[in-house]
């Protein structure tokens, strides 16, 4: 299975092109910096990933995305080599998405990136649940007493 999940930010703006002939379809390309989760040295490092993507999701990416926003997104590595201008073989590895979604508000973004629009609204914090299944005050609901028995795991 080749399935990859990534989290990280844009580094640039998607740079985007069309393909000729009669159904133009668009092409999104940009490189996502994904934090590295484990480091010894408590250094912060990234790796730099190539991203494409196709259609629809390329759409959403030249409307949407700019430098600096967090996305998560998934899809399959491409491997692939070209022979360069000097006679040289160039092996490539980039990740062909097809799924983009934000990773965080807007307003957390902007924060990210000094304050700077990103074109999009985030959508309204849930509303807390009133009477005894409201929050606890610690992110859990609460769960009255007796409805053990109708939970369907033990």
């Amino acid at each position: 299975m080749n399935r990859v999940v990534l989290m990280g930010r844009l580094t640039r703006d998607p740079e985007i092109r069309y393909s000729n002939g009669e159904n133009a379809l668009a092409i999104a390309r940009f490189t996502l910096a994904v934090d590295r989760r484990f480091n010894r040295r408590e250094d912060q490092t990234a790796d730099f990933i190539t991203c494409k993507a196709f259609g629809k999701q390329a759409e959403f990416a030249e409307r949407f995305l700019r430098q600096g926003i967090k996305v998560a997104a998934s899809g399959r590595i491409e491997t692939g080599s070209y022979t360069n201008r000097d006679g040289q073989k160039v092996y490539t590895t980039e990740v062909v998405l097809d799924e983009i979604e934000f990773a965080e508000s807007k307003a957390a973004n902007d924060a990210a990136r000094g304050g700077m629009g990103g074109g999009y609204q985030s959508a309204p914090a849930p509303a807390p649940m009133p009477g005894p299944m409201g929050a606890a005050g610690d992110g859990f609901m609460n769960i009255p007493d007796g409805i053990d028995e109708e939970l369907p795991f033990n």
